[in-house]
């Protein structure tokens, strides 16, 4: 049964950023444009997850179990480092370069995006560096 719920939710989260255009690199890049020719029908989409978002994880940070009886683990640091601030910054230039970010990146290359399978190569070659580099 936990296997059905979560593939149903993962479909329904792709779902959603296919029907939202998150999955089109062109609409997204046109979002991030802001000097150019913006694109802002993708603010609803994101202002719209804000708010979903905001009022479930006040949920969940006052549990300590999943609906599956399984211990949540939440991240425990609260303060900007170096390195949070730089990973956010390649985060955000590879975003606006490649018009992908992971989720949506995944679901183009379930749907057979030559652009998305590049994207997810660098993605996990970037973080294999990252591993490579804070495991020494």
């Amino acid at each position: 049964m936990k296997n059905i719920i979560t593939f149903g939710a993962g479909l329904i989260f792709g779902l959603g950023l296919i029907i939202s255009g998150m999955t089109n690199p062109s609409k997204v890049i046109g979002f991030l444009d802001l000097a150019g020719k913006w694109d802002p029908s993708l603010a609803f989409v994101m202002l719209g997850a804000i708010a979903v978002a905001f009022f479930a994880f006040r949920r969940v940070e006052a549990k300590t179990l999943t609906v599956f009886d399984e211990p949540i683990h939440l991240p425990a640091k609260t303060h900007l480092s170096k390195e949070l601030v730089i990973g956010s910054m390649l985060f955000g230039a590879g975003w606006a370069l490649a018009g992908f970010c992971p989720g949506p990146a995944i679901v183009a290359l379930g749907a057979g995006y030559q652009k998305a399978f590049i994207f997810v190569i660098a993605m996990l070659l970037g973080m294999a560096a990252h591993e490579y580099l804070y495991k020494k």
